[in-house]
């Protein structure tokens, strides 16, 4: 009798797993359609139908995940963000100096900014906004939210006024995304930022030690 109950049970557990995964597999495709027909045809175009069609699902299929296109666009930033944080937090910390630190941090976040997918996600930041409560643009309290989280874990040991350690934050995500979104302008990917990039990592270095 344990064996008549015990199989259905683990079959169900089987089936329930295989349904997440399935969810899980349709929502990135549908967000990799959205993410790949911005990168190519530009925000205005990217419509519901190429979405469905790059996606190959129904636009039912989209509202059962979304609930249309501004869940979409909410998904891919938040991945976005996400993806950014995970990437800020490969940082090392423990015994590694602060230049060191300083080093990899710039890279790092260079890495996220100089993406093919941040084109997109630049785009969907210059043409779409929802604002919280407070009339913020919920993609900047998300945004600075990640970079200040990961900042404070990296640079813990940083005795620096709190609003000088603000306006280096703001400094670096400036430099950093005005790069990229100047590689835009220019419709290439600018290989290498080497001296921009050291100057970055000078100045921060410069402004959290004191050092002329």
């Amino acid at each position: 009798m344990e064996m008549h109950y015990t199989r259905p049970v683990t079959q169900a557990r089987v089936v329930r797993r295989t349904q997440a995964e399935r969810t899980a597999a349709t929502r990135e495709r549908i967000m990799r359609a959205v993410v790949e027909s911005i990168a190519e045809i530009g925000f205005q175009k990217t419509t519901a139908n190429e979405i469905t069609r790059r996606a190959g699902v129904t636009w039912g299929a989209v509202q059962h995940h979304f609930g249309g296109k501004d869940g979409i666009l909410d998904a891919v930033l938040e991945e976005s963000f996400e993806r950014f944080a995970t990437r800020l937090a490969e940082v090392p910390i423990e015994g590694a100096p602060l230049a060191e630190r300083v080093a990899a941090f710039v890279d790092i976040a260079w890495a996220h900014f100089g993406s093919p997918d941040y084109h997109s996600t630049f785009e969907i930041l210059l043409n779409y906004t929802r604002d919280d409560s407070d009339g913020v643009p919920i993609w900047q309290s998300e945004m600075f939210g990640a970079w200040n989280r990961v900042w404070s874990k990296i640079f813990a040991d940083v005795e620096i006024p709190r609003r000088k350690t603000v306006a280096l934050q703001t400094f670096s995500i400036s430099v950093v995304s005005g790069m990229a979104a100047l590689a835009m302008l220019r419709r290439a990917v600018e290989p290498v930022h080497g001296a921009e990039l050291d100057l970055l990592k000078r100045t921060l270095l410069r402004e959290m030690t004191g050092a002329d």
